[in-house]
């Protein structure tokens, strides 16, 4: 009997580390954007190389505490395609990045 127990485990094991057939592999997503900052003003270019549409948003952080910051509108990168965001403080930016969503 002691074989049979080790038989079960080994077989429990194998079931255990083996990935499920119709769980979907993680597919790559999102465009890779360059972001410049000179003086007050902003660019980012995204390119998106994948099959998915991409929405992307611009988003500028001013430094002056009076200034506003801002939060673009998303644009859509579709496959293969380069898009290109701007915008502006009145004065220094802080920072600025860029936002993906599906």
């Amino acid at each position: 009997m002691a074989a049979s127990y080790a038989d079960a485990d080994a077989t429990s094991q194998t079931t255990e580390e083996a990935p499920h057939a119709r769980v979907p592999a993680e597919r790559p997503f999102g465009a890779m954007c360059r972001t410049a900052i000179e003086g007050s003003y902003v660019t980012a270019h995204c390119h998106n190389p994948y099959p998915e549409i991409d929405r992307v948003t611009l988003h500028i952080e001013c430094d002056r505490w009076w200034d506003i910051d801002s939060d673009g509108t998303p644009v859509e990168a579709g496959p293969a395609q380069t898009v290109r965001l701007t915008g502006r403080c009145w004065k220094e930016v802080r920072s600025a990045w860029v936002s993906h969503q599906r």
